[in-house]
């Protein structure tokens, strides 16, 4: 019935601005937009109550980004601020997500040229994610959304009794 996860949206300050940085950061690439700057404004009463947007607010644009082999990213950009300080792993909801990398050295270099910043040095994993070559990092990128780079090519310990083993893009 559930084929897998689509798209991941994310609220930006400017989508121009974003696309440069994923495309910089991660060689993302555009798919296509769905609202234009020029065109009319996603706005009103019907769009708020489809979108759980607060009155008033309106959508001026939205693009689809795509980064390797995985969801499609679904950038807004409002017609004004958005309402709060971006998600952090304290707050409910979605707080952020994961690339797997296979040089997490290099991703983590080129995400900082790019104009992210990290939060530490890469990391080993723990607990089931643990191995030789296994590792993470998280980073905030310009406007603050938080990312995380990971890599697991020593493979997971799975427990007995996994109903299933987490998905991982193939290598390319």
């Amino acid at each position: 019935m559930y084929r897998g996860i689509d798209h991941i949206g994310i609220t930006v300050p400017n989508i121009e601005e974003a696309t440069a940085f994923f495309k910089e950061a991660f060689d993302a690439k555009v798919c296509y937009d769905v609202q234009r700057p020029e065109h009319e404004p996603m706005e009103g009463k019907d769009v708020e109550k489809q979108l759980g947007l607060p009155a008033g607010k309106s959508i001026i644009h939205m693009r689809l980004l795509r980064i390797g082999e995985g969801p499609t990213l679904e950038l807004f950009q409002l017609g004004s601020p958005a309402d709060n300080h971006p998600a952090r792993i304290s707050d409910l909801g979605i707080q952020h997500f994961a690339l797997y990398v296979d040089d997490l050295k290099a991703a983590s270099n080129r995400f900082e040229a790019a104009g992210g910043s990290l939060l530490s040095e890469p990391h080993p994993l723990a607990g089931v994610e643990d191995g030789p070559h296994n590792g993470g990092v998280y980073g905030l990128t310009p406007w603050g959304t938080l990312l995380e780079f990971i890599t697991y090519p020593d493979g997971i310990d799975y427990p007995e009794g996994s109903e299933a083993e987490r998905w991982t893009p193939s290598s390319n």
